[in-house]
């Protein structure tokens, strides 16, 4: 229609009047530049507003687990250490407690990890729609290093842990799993992260193949060798949690007192 008026305006030689459609003509394209920009950034705000609360949500999940890491190789290294004591005579374990104690020593812990969102704005190139340093930054450092992964394997293939499964017979060992093994902390209650080790317990076994046991593996000469190494490498890992991974901690606890 603004066509036809136009080469009717021209053809009647209507020069102000060809002057105002053009007006109209350049004023409606901007005025839908302007309408298709608004709605394209309004859509980005609100996709960038959804991804940050996604990512802040994942990131409160990993602030949890990773407090419950740092709790958890607290109480394998307390138990570490109480073997290790017993064995040099510094203090007096039962059989029993001593074998809760190097059975515990043995343990580690892995977490599921939430990176869904980080892995989707890292694999789309939209990163940059998180404008938060502090999430940002700690997303980073969570999601770009295998720590707390490297420490759980450490853990795992460890000489200390095979040495102690090698020894013990299966009997034990599925007492100690059922009656003195994790309790498994629920996601986001902090209290529960406590105690998932150091907890009262009987293993329900004879005395006798108690103490059998508890002999064989205190005879074992690459007993004490092998803890230090495993209780050595634990600290290690707690110092790097706690100090080495400082910013990213910190990090992590300024998120968790987010409002969800």
């Amino acid at each position: 229609m603004i066509l036809r008026r136009v080469t009717e305006h021209v053809q009647a030689q209507n020069w102000f009047a060809v002057f105002i459609d053009f007006v109209i003509v350049v004023v409606g394209v901007f005025i839908g530049i302007q309408v298709a920009n608004w709605n394209e950034q309004r859509a980005t705000t609100l996709k960038a507003g959804a991804l940050t609360a996604r990512l802040t949500e994942d990131l409160r999940k990993e602030a949890w687990g990773y407090e419950s890491v740092i709790a958890y190789n607290r109480e394998t290294n307390a138990n570490q250490r109480r073997v290790l004591d017993a064995m040099a005579g510094d203090i007096e374990l039962s059989d029993d407690e001593f074998l809760i104690s190097a059975y515990r020593a043995t343990q580690y812990r892995e977490y599921n990890r939430y990176r869904a969102t980080f892995d989707e704005l890292v694999s789309t190139g939209t990163i940059g729609l998180i404008t938060d340093p502090v999430l940002r930054e700690a997303a980073v450092g969570m999601f770009t290093t295998q720590f707390l992964e490297e420490l759980a394997r450490r853990t795992k293939d460890s000489e200390y842990r095979r040495l102690f499964r090698e020894t013990v017979s299966a009997e034990i060992q599925e007492a100690l799993l059922t009656r003195c093994g994790d309790r498994f902390p629920t996601l986001l209650d902090y209290a529960s992260i406590r105690g998932a080790l150091e907890y009262p317990c009987t293993l329900g076994i004879p005395d006798e193949k108690v103490r059998a046991t508890a002999n064989a593996l205190k005879a074992s000469p690459r007993l004490v060798p092998a803890l230090q190494v495993r209780f050595a490498d634990n600290q290690t890992a707690l110092t790097d949690l706690e100090q080495e991974n400082h910013d990213v901690l910190e990090g992590l606890r300024t998120i968790r007192e987010r409002k969800p």
